[in-house]
């Protein structure tokens, strides 16, 4: 099976600043991915035409299975902290505030993931499946509670920022070669913090799927030496895809266990920051 993941800027292109859906579209299908993570995901932000781009990204695989799952609700500038399964909750607090309801001490949770259907603007992350998907999970782990001067920007120049509440969705894929678990997420830009955040993500799914195949992806905000070693999973794809015009980073990984990789490829498209990275994924035997 085929495995890309892809921080897809919520379906933005930098040339032009605009969100064009059929070309959204058209860089999907050119992925031709059996499996397909997405960070950055809108759905129903003014931004974005007020589209579901998890839904645009699953018409143009095909793909009989997908799930967003929720980070923040509300349109930017606004956003909130996404409420847990069961909870309602509300835009209109600012991200800091909302943030600061979570605890850096906060266990991670794992929760059944129910399909949030249309509801407010919410930005995310998603899994797009071709084959089916026999269960689905998500993982909240607490951002950091507290402001963080860092120095950002070109040029450079010290700034305090605030950490965003961060999620995972978790799918269980039915493959020929047996039952493989496939998560995605989008973890914090704070160094440091977002190993922590990788670690305990790392700790909740393992408790979820005991020693069954697992594969990690998405956008770690960290490099692969890293990732690997916080993750105690393999890296299955190298290459820098980070800022996508002249990547000199990798900041988007495939992380795994009890499967076998090949044919890796970095993917530049006409959409998004970074680049896509794509593997073709065996099951150990």
């Amino acid at each position: 099976m085929r495995l890309v993941t892809w921080n897809v800027l919520h379906g933005c292109s930098p040339d032009d600043g605009r969100v064009d859906l059929d070309r959204f579209a058209a860089a999907v299908r050119s992925l031709d991915a059996d499996v397909l993570a997405l960070q950055e995901v809108d759905r129903g932000q003014a931004r974005s035409q007020g589209a579901d781009l998890t839904a645009v990204a699953a018409e143009a695989m095909g793909a009989r299975d997908h799930r967003f799952a929720a980070a923040l609700v509300g349109p930017p500038g606004a956003w909130s902290a996404a409420p847990e399964e069961g909870r309602v909750g509300g835009p209109g607090e600012a991200a800091a505030d909302a943030t600061a309801t979570l605890p850096a001490a906060a266990p991670e949770r794992l929760e059944a993931l129910v399909d949030p259907g249309p509801r407010e603007p919410a930005y995310g992350v998603a899994l797009v499946s071709r084959l089916p998907v026999t269960r689905w999970r998500v993982v909240r782990v607490p951002p950091l509670a507290r402001p963080v001067p860092l120095v950002l920007g070109r040029p450079p120049r010290p700034v305090v920022v605030h950490d965003e509440p961060r999620v995972a969705v978790a799918a269980e894929v039915a493959t020929d070669a047996g039952t493989l678990t496939i998560a995605t997420t989008h973890l914090s830009f704070v160094p440091a913090w977002n190993l922590l955040q990788l670690r305990r993500l790392v700790r909740a799914l393992g408790r979820e799927v005991g020693p069954g195949p697992l594969v990690l992806t998405g956008d770690l905000n960290t490099g692969p030496r890293r990732a690997a070693w916080v993750s105690g999973l393999t890296g299955l794809a190298a290459g820098r895809t980070f800022p996508a015009p002249e990547p000199r980073t990798q900041l988007d990984h495939l992380l795994g266990r009890g499967v076998r990789a090949s044919d890796g490829e970095v993917h530049h498209l006409p959409v998004s920051d970074h680049r896509a990275l794509g593997v073709t994924l065996h099951l150990s035997s």
